[in-house]
């Protein structure tokens, strides 16, 4: 992996579902959305991948738009083709209908040739007692850095 440049990551997916395998996808986009992604105004919080005759589609990913561009801005909440192999999708589809899994894009980034990039996680739901317990492990974790970091203090 080269250098990557992050525009928005969904950290919520990562709270809502177990991620269980990840995949890099190019996206189609209008030179508006690219102009907006560089200014950060990009929000992945509901968007969710599909399939839809035979191609990956990325729904509800919201794109400001573009405030130098006029009237030749685009439609922020359009569905946009994410670019993989016929085979890699159909794989896909296989495993989100047997298993009822569900794709959730993860991470918006800029590869090192400068070319927009989806992260999509394979995921299934988490249930409200899994949200629970990661929550108790994160505040667990954090109480014991903070013991650790006072008695370095001291």
């Amino acid at each position: 992996m080269g250098i990557r440049k992050v525009i928005t990551d969904n950290r919520k997916a990562r709270h809502d579902y177990f991620i269980e395998e990840t995949y890099e996808a190019g996206i189609a986009l209008q030179g508006t959305e690219v102009k907006s992604m560089r200014l950060g105004r990009v929000n992945l919080k509901d968007s969710y991948a599909h399939i839809q005759n035979g191609q990956l589609v990325l729904s509800n990913m919201h794109i400001s738009p573009y405030e130098k561009a006029s009237h030749f801005n685009h439609d922020p909440l359009r569905d946009r083709k994410l670019l993989m192999h016929k085979r890699e999708i159909m794989r896909l589809w296989g495993k989100t209908r047997e298993k009822g899994l569900t794709l959730v894009p993860l991470k918006l980034y800029f590869n090192e040739k400068n070319r927009v990039k989806v992260e999509i996680g394979l995921a299934k739901g988490k249930k409200l007692y899994d949200k629970r317990e990661d929550l108790a492990k994160k505040d667990a974790e954090r109480q014991i850095k903070r013991a650790l970091s006072d008695k370095q203090k001291y």
